[in-house]
């Protein structure tokens, strides 16, 4: 098994702790909306990519925790690539902590198969993660938010409320392990597990983006965890 090594500051309360973090396993929670209006939204905003509707909602692709960074800069094949804000989770030291993430994807490629355009571009997360006890009674309360530059111009790409996507417990009670009969006790990811949980639909559509930046809220504590990478494009020879 591969483990992929992240510097993360760990906040508990007053506590911060840096810890090297090892993360065995990556997961990308997709059409993990509370309301089935909306996942029904966002299928059909990426069907009109070309993107094929989910046999099921919600879905759990797995890809390569090599593929999670920490960097402000990532390299892609071509400009047809894009981030997207999504809460994180990850198990490690016995606790959950809640984080910020760019499921950054390959939209061409997630044409024609969008496992493996979850498993074409890194996936920046921010380098901050809250306790998720201490967020718990107020997570509803949660927001989410990204920005891109356009045209030489800061735009808002994506905002809303958590309260969009699953809650944690009911998202991470539905994950089946691999390689573990039946599902994963309420409430538990597996130690050394990160998952993205689910987007925001954009604002004017899904489409590429060369400099994103994201962040989720936290207004009842008065705080933010935020992020943001540069996109180098590779070119494409064929």
């Amino acid at each position: 098994m591969a483990r992929n090594t992240l510097s993360l500051t760990l906040q508990s309360g007053s506590a911060s702790m840096q810890r090297e973090v090892g993360i065995d396993d990556a997961v990308v929670a997709g059409w993990t909306g509370r309301d089935p209006a909306a996942v029904e939204k966002h299928i059909k905003e990426l069907e009109a990519l070309g993107v094929k509707r989910p046999v099921s909602t919600p879905v759990f692709y797995r890809v390569s925790a090599a593929r999670l960074t920490t960097a402000t800069e990532i390299e892609v094949a071509g400009p047809h690539s894009g981030g997207e804000v999504e809460f994180v989770l990850l198990r490690y030291g016995g606790r959950m902590w809640v984080g910020a993430g760019s499921d950054h994807t390959d939209r061409q490629v997630e044409t024609y198969g969008v496992t493996v355009s979850k498993q074409m571009c890194d996936k920046p997360v921010a380098p901050v993660f809250w306790w998720y006890d201490e967020i718990a009674p107020h997570w509803d309360q949660l927001l989410l938010r990204a920005h891109v530059m356009e045209n030489g111009e800061r735009t808002i790409y994506q905002e809303g409320p958590v309260t969009a996507m699953l809650a944690p417990l009911d998202l991470i009670g539905r994950y089946v392990v691999p390689g573990v009969r039946g599902r994963v006790g309420t409430g538990r990811l597996p130690e050394n597990t990160l998952m993205f949980c689910g987007t925001l639909a954009a604002s004017g559509g899904v489409r590429p983006t060369e400099r994103f930046e994201f962040e989720i809220e936290d207004p009842v504590l008065n705080r933010k965890i935020t992020h943001s990478y540069a996109v180098r494009i590779l070119p494409v020879l064929g």
